[in-house]
């Protein structure tokens, strides 16, 4: 059943992987000015869209993530149901949307301890490199005393790719 469970992909593989689970909500991640199109299979309101490059310092041209993308992630994550899967990308699935990814199984599962997440979701992609900004904005949001960034610190870089596979996020 893929209920209640949290799906990562890259911009190219969002219809496929929209329509492959059956996942009703969908958080988009991409730079300010990106286009994506919507799946038909996912009302607007279901749909997030943050407006984010992928950076960790601020870097002229680009939207530095900020506490503002980090509250509205969480408030789309408390209020989805998890009666259907909830997918989140990014454009190459590899940074952003694993972050989110991580800050969501945090959110969703607050007894979980950060660490055995972060390994669930090394397990789940060899390529996942959640963006430290995003989530040190979580943690402190979260009050997870700092545990959230060591424990991505600990799980370290990904490996190489131009894009990642699709993957599931289990929220237990």
């Amino acid at each position: 059943m893929n209920q209640g469970r949290l799906y990562v992909c890259p911009l190219t593989k969002v219809v496929e992987t929209v329509r492959a689970t059956g996942a009703r909500s969908l958080v988009t991640i991409l730079t300010a000015g990106a286009s994506s199109a919507r799946p038909s299979e996912i009302e607007p309101p279901r749909h997030l869209r943050l407006s984010v490059s992928d950076i960790e310092a601020p870097t002229d041209g680009h939207v530095l993530p900020g506490a503002e993308h980090v509250e509205r992630l969480l408030a789309f994550l408390h209020d989805w149901d998890r009666a259907e899967p909830l997918v989140i990308h990014c454009y190459a699935g590899v940074s952003r949307s694993p972050a989110a990814a991580f800050i969501g199984a945090c959110a969703l599962s607050p007894t979980r301890c950060e660490m055995d997440i972060a390994r669930a979701l090394r397990r789940a992609s060899p390529h996942a490199t959640p963006n430290r900004r995003l989530v040190a904005l979580a943690d402190r949001m979260l009050a997870r005393q700092g545990r959230m960034v060591e424990a991505v610190t600990a799980i370290g870089r990904g490996a190489d790719c131009f894009e990642s596979k699709p993957f599931a996020m289990e929220l237990q």
